[in-house]
């Protein structure tokens, strides 16, 4: 099986504040400090307690700073880490980060305070990240003729895509904002897919080797060529073009029964003692449920999508990202990959509050009681995230080495 490893990277060495020796340091701390600070800041919106201050469609400007603001960062983090890895070159770092990072945090103040600067120049600070990104990406990947990691490149410019898509609405009045976070929302999804179907069943399979327990992962079949990205994109397509329909809906809960039948074959339930692994097939998990709620609603009048929409955010993108970054922060600071028990609470944290924030438009009479629980359980989870992890990721390696 082809796998993606998370193990020990290249790291050469460089001058500058530790906190920029690596890609994970800012990404994964300030993704976490990114979903505290903006969910409740939009729970005072939703409620009215706030105004918006934004001339963006609130629920645009709430979905963009998930999609393109927290799970951007966790991308970032994620793939600058990752590809030194794969192409054995040295880690961007010291003044090249710096300039990234300060580019990405750039976009999340404009897009704060859309409405006081102009349109235009929101959108050229914000869609900055992304390309920029991209170049620095690109170089070790095609000096390394690493071209099947190479598919990573297209999969930010159409990420790339969907955040203009977002901006051309507050710019030029088009109807395409909504359409344009959806579109972000399924290209992280189809991220999930490729990277937590490479590293889920390979950590799974060495872990379950080392208790004793050798297990065989599926590999060679048609989900793992292509089915279970090709279920994914075109259940996404039919609900970009026709969102709501009984088609969108047949094809959502085929995406649902694909994945489901993936995840079954990678033996998590053997993982349940070892939270920093079981919390991957968990995040997988609520991808599986996330597509099937979202092709129920299309048959089930009592069903809002957005039940949907927030299994596949908050539950799947939410669970999946601090699993990796836990995980990764960790290994790549030098420590050993044990778990702090305030970690495994914010795990529960985040999936209690996305049962919550999945139930509240379902639960008759308590929507208002249940959005607040689910999105406050949701925020402390990234709050102890990111007090367990501050020290992990702005302290040198505790191994001595750089990086």
């Amino acid at each position: 099986m082809a796998t993606i490893p998370l193990q020990e990277p290249v790291y050469k060495g460089s001058a500058g504040p530790v906190f920029f020796a690596a890609g994970f340091r800012p990404f994964f701390l300030f993704a976490a400090v990114q979903a505290a600070i903006m969910l409740p800041l939009w729970l005072l919106v939703f409620f009215g307690i706030l105004p918006l201050g934004a001339n963006w469609n609130p629920v645009v400007w709430h979905a963009h700073a998930m999609v393109f603001g927290f799970a951007g960062a966790a991308i970032g983090g994620f793939l600058l880490t990752a590809v030194p890895n794969w192409t054995n070159s040295h880690h961007v770092s010291g003044r090249p980060l710096m300039l990234l990072f300060g580019v990405w945090l750039a976009g999340r103040l404009a897009t704060a305070f859309a409405g006081v600067l102009p349109p235009l120049l929101v959108a050229a600070i914000d869609l900055a990240y992304l390309p920029i990104l991209a170049v620095l990406l690109a170089k070790p990947l095609m000096a390394a003729g690493k071209w099947r990691n190479i598919a990573f490149l297209p999969i930010l410019g159409v990420l790339w895509l969907a955040d203009l898509c977002v901006h051309l609405e507050a710019i030029a009045g088009f109807s395409s904002g909504l359409k344009g976070v959806y579109l972000g929302l399924f290209v992280v999804l189809l991220m999930i897919v490729i990277v937590g179907g490479r590293i889920i069943p390979s950590f799974t399979q060495n872990w379950l080797r080392m208790q004793g327990q050798p297990v065989t992962m599926p590999d060679g079949d048609w989900i793992e060529k292509g089915g279970a990205a090709a279920s994914l994109i075109l259940a996404a397509l039919a609900q970009l073009v026709l969102p709501g329909s009984a088609l969108a809906g047949a094809l959502a809960l085929v995406a649902a029964l694909v994945h489901g039948w993936r995840l079954s074959r990678w033996h998590g339930l053997k993982t349940l003692s070892n939270p920093i692994l079981g919390v991957l097939h968990l995040g997988y998990g609520w991808m599986v449920a996330g597509f099937a709620l979202l092709g129920l609603s299309a048959f089930v009048s009592g069903l809002p999508a957005s039940a949907a929409v927030h299994a596949l955010t908050a539950g799947s993108v939410g669970t999946m990202v601090i699993g990796v970054m836990s995980r990764a922060a960790l290994g790549h600071s030098g420590r050993p990959l044990q778990l702090a028990p305030a970690t495994v609470g914010a795990y529960i944290l985040i999936s209690v509050g996305t049962l919550l924030r999945v139930l509240a438009p379902v639960v008759g009479g308590a929507v208002a009681e249940l959005t607040w629980a689910g999105g406050l359980a949701w925020t402390a989870g990234w709050l102890v995230y990111a007090v367990v992890y501050f020290p992990v990721t702005t302290q040198p390696r505790a191994d001595g080495r750089p990086g």
